[in-house]
Formats: C-alpha cells, structure tokens, sequence
C-alpha cells in the first residue's frame, strides 16, 4: 500500500535500494541485539531502580540518581567514570568543558585527524572570547593524508609536543571516512610510540553504538558526545555526556561546576528518566538512523549521485554525505526532508549566517527535540561541492520515507 505519492523511477529505486542493502540490514540487526543487551546489563548490574528516575532540585546533594546514571553509562561506554548531565547544551559545550578541564596554560593540544569542525575551531582558535588560545593553550594540526586516512608517521613524531591528543571521528563537513575503532587504535598506538602520558581524547559524536565498543575499549582516556545523537535515543530533550578515566572525569567535573565540588552537586530537575529511558533505547535508535543511512546511500546511488560512505561500506558513525552537485539541488533535497518531518513539516528551510560557521548553513530538522540529529536531518554549509549531510531517523519506515519525499521534491523542481 502507498501512501505518499511517489513517481515510478522513485518507486523503482527504492525497490532496488532495499535489495541492495539487505546483507548490511542483517548485519545493523545483529548489532542492535548485542548492544541492547549491553545496555540492559549495565542497568542490571548497577541496580537501576524507580527512585533513580526522580529528579532533584537545588544544590543536587545525594542525588544517587544522578550518580547511578554515570555508572550506567560508565559502563556501557568501558570508562571507568562518566559524567553525564542535562546541563550540557551541546556536544560543543561537553567538548569544551572536557578541554578546560584536563588542559592548562602552555600545553599543546594536538589534533591528528585534521582541522576539527567549525564549531570547535572558535573555541580552540577564538580571539578574545574566553578560547583555549586566550589562555594560553597551543594548537597544533597534522592534516589527513589525501586519502583521507591518518597520517601515522607524522603523529608518532608530532605527539611528544602534545599535552592532548585530539581524535575527530566524525567526517564534520567533510567528505573523508569517518574513523571506526579500529583506525582509533592505531591512531592511539601511533601517539603512544613517543609519547606514553599525553591525554588522548575521542570526539565521539554521532559515533557511539555504531560498533560493539567504543574508543576507550583501544586506549582513549576521554570520550565526548551529546545526548541528542545517538547515547540520547531520541528520547533525552537535552545534555551530553564525558566519559573516561576516574582522575580526569574529576579534573573536568570541576570545569563543570566549581573546584572542590566537582561531581557532587548539580541537581537533575525532571531530566533523570529521559537520560536513563534515551540511553535504554538508543541501541534501536541508532540501529534505525544506520539503516537510514544505508538505504539512502543506497537509493541515490541507484540515481546517479555519489555516497559517503557506499551503502555497503561499513558505518562507522550515522552519517551519510550525498554528492548532489548544485546549491539549487542541495536546498531542494533539504526541503524535501523537511516535509517529511513529523515536526514543522510546512516550514521551508533557508540558507543563513549559522553562529561558528563560515559560509551560509541549510538545514532542515523537523524533530520533537531541536537540533536532535539522532532523529532524521540534513545539514550542509552552501559551498562546494555542493553535498548535504544526512542523519537520522528514529524508525526505519519513516526515515525511508523522508528520504523518497526529498527526492521527489528534487524530481518537482526537475533537479532529480
């Protein structure tokens, strides 16, 4: 049965789509099972129970809800310690809070997988406005090879310079890989070789329960992300999370809230059931949001544009580019997302002069949470060469169909 009203050779391709992503469909399958039950245990073993899912107000002391969710997600990340909180505006916020934390005045923060992100570029490289370089904190870069790939030499050699080794696993607006676990690790052997002590942290956004473990099970000391991706299940309205080794937790604790309280204040308001109920489903989620992503690589492939990653290459994060070529293109296919967005379905989404970025920003995002990427968007800087960056899609049925509808707003403009 159709509901929309979709042309022949959108139909067509779509059929064609599923087909070719069957195998990677059982295998996103299998992968779910596992860190479903991964997470259960983890609930399990740290006996999760109704009063948890209280919140606190005020100063937050004895908030073992709010200590019993670290551990939880301690847990399931491989960390010894985590601090997960709503208060965390953005996985920028967390990233942030993580660096202050561990860093101080005349170390290096080294980043081995290029340029990060625009975002992170302002508070590493920012003048006058409170950045890492306003207080006296070098950055050094070593860019990816041509390929894409890390440059193992140059960061075996640059690392004793580095009081922080800087990991982006995420593309950001990118076209190269994303990095899997097993490309972190040689990253964190390569560091390693000359430079046994630095800090080594993960910038772990849009990657978690991609795989069956995550950068700490390789060597990483800090992992950072948000919890409206992939950890927040589509649940969580808010927050983010760090998650790593017990000393620096409590280094960066203290950046958080004030020296010497560090972790045992903050209450939880009413956030403490999302965060345990986001996490709970997240495993679904995200197992979604790939399978999103595989059919989409898959079906605009079957049309002649080109996929990063290939539907059956292997997903190291939820994202997927598609190459479409014009901005005329890039602001339809955007469109199309958008009206097939359970939220704010009628809004027209437009290129503007997004804050940390450098070049006009489109994006359509019509989610029960804003800005939630775990649920299905598409983003994309307006520049060459013109590719949007598709994430998302908290079912499996609807993200399908928000993929075909921006098609088929492309096909209605005869951009398809």
């Amino acid at each position: 049965m159709e509901v929309f009203e979709f042309s022949d050779r959108i139909i067509t391709a779509a059929d064609k789509a599923l087909e070719l992503a069957k195998p990677r469909f059982a295998e996103l399958d299998a992968l779910c099972e596992y860190n479903g039950q991964r997470v259960l245990k983890a609930f399990i073993d740290n006996r999760v129970s109704e009063m948890h899912l209280k919140g606190t107000t005020g100063y937050g002391y004895n908030d073992d809800g709010r200590d019993k969710l670290d551990a939880v997600f301690a847990q399931v990340l491989g960390a010894e310690d985590a601090l997960v909180r709503h208060n965390f505006v953005n996985g920028t916020h967390a990233l942030t809070t993580a660096l202050f934390g561990v860093l101080r005045p005349r170390d290096t923060l080294l980043s081995v997988t290029g340029m990060p992100y625009d975002t992170m570029q302002e508070v590493i490289l920012g003048e006058g406005c409170g950045s890492l370089r306003d207080f006296g904190v070098s950055f050094g870069m070593i860019p990816l090879l041509s390929d894409g790939t890390p440059d193992y030499t140059n960061i075996t050699k640059r690392a004793p310079e580095a009081r922080l080794v800087y990991i982006q696993r995420s593309r950001g607006y990118s076209l190269r890989p994303s990095f899997d676990i097993s490309t972190i690790e040689k990253i964190i052997k390569a560091v390693r070789e000359s430079n046994k002590d630095c800090i080594i942290m993960v910038d772990n956004c849009y990657g978690e329960l991609v795989e069956d473990r995550e950068p700490t099970a390789v060597g990483a000391d800090l992992i950072v992300g948000s919890l409206i991706k992939n950890l927040g299940g589509g649940i969580a309205e808010t927050g983010g999370y760090i998650a790593g080794k017990s000393a620096l937790i409590e280094q960066c604790s203290y950046r958080l809230t004030c020296p010497g309280a560090g972790k045992e204040v903050g209450c939880t308001l009413n956030q403490s059931r999302g965060l345990y109920m986001g996490l709970f489903h997240a495993p679904e989620a995200v197992c979604a949001a790939l399978k999103t992503s595989v059919f989409a690589a898959a079906f605009f492939e079957s049309l002649g544009y080109e996929a990063f990653p290939k539907y059956n290459e292997k997903r190291t994060d939820i994202i997927a580019a598609l190459k479409l070529g014009t901005p005329e293109k890039l602001i339809a296919f955007c469109e199309g997302i958008q009206s097939g967005s359970p939220i704010d379905s009628s809004a027209a989404p437009e290129p503007w002069d997004m804050p940390g970025y450098d070049s006009k920003v489109i994006m359509a995002a019509g989610a029960f949470t804003m800005g939630a990427s775990i649920e299905l968007s598409a983003d994309a800087p307006l520049r060459e060469p013109y590719a949007v960056w598709l994430q998302g899609g908290l079912t499996f049925a609807t993200g399908k169909a928000g993929i075909m509808l921006a098609a088929r707003k492309m096909e209605e403009k005869g951009l398809l």
